[in-house]
């Protein structure tokens, strides 16, 4: 039994030997010639490098881009991460789009629908807004885009309860015209 295993591994070890030698055929190959390597310009604080480690380890998400998920016909997209919204029409196109000022209390990701809307009025933090579009309710508090009359996009007072997504007044103009009672918003994450 000793003769048969001593063959075998002596088989084994023998293919290994090819293998690695082929490996290293193939390796030398498409390897770089001295010459080549030569007239490689080189610095000393600047390392050689490939490919694989420029390339960014995932795509750079373009931040005007429509949400994937986000649904599609005539709607209403709030990402509240990006702190953006986009207004798209019938035919999925983008009409639209601008960063905004996040209320407090923030809506659940989900889809809504339009329920009031006010021409101008004294927002919960005292300021005066106007085309003020509302969707949601949170904890007692109503969830909607508005602007300031005074043109600010302040941070809210994080100790107050706040619905009001502020938007520039040329962005509330947009959404006013948008979204009718009835439109659909959808809050993506």
């Amino acid at each position: 039994m000793a003769r048969s295993s001593s063959g075998f591994v002596a088989g084994l070890t023998a293919a290994a030997v090819v293998a690695v030698g082929f490996l290293a055929y193939q390796a030398a190959a498409h390897a770089p010639s001295p010459a080549e390597l030569a007239a490689q310009p080189r610095t000393p604080t600047t390392a050689p490098t490939t490919p694989a480690t420029d390339a960014p380890k995932q795509p750079r998400k373009d931040p005007l881009a429509l949400p994937a998920g986000s649904g599609t016909g005539e709607r209403v997209v709030y990402a509240l991460a990006d702190r953006r919204v986009w207004l798209v029409d019938a035919k999925n196109q983008v009409t639209h789009t601008f960063t905004v000022m996040p209320s407090t209390v923030s809506p659940p990701p989900g889809s809504y629908a339009v329920t009031s809307r006010s021409g101008a009025v004294r927002g919960s933090d005292g300021v005066q807004i106007e085309h003020v579009v509302r969707f949601a309710t949170v904890q007692d508090v109503s969830i909607g885009f508005s602007a300031a009359v005074d043109g600010s996009t302040p941070s809210p007072d994080p100790s107050r309860k706040t619905g009001g997504i502020r938007m520039k007044r040329a962005d509330g103009d947009a959404m006013w015209t948008f979204a009718s009672i009835g439109a659909k918003v959808v809050v993506v994450a």
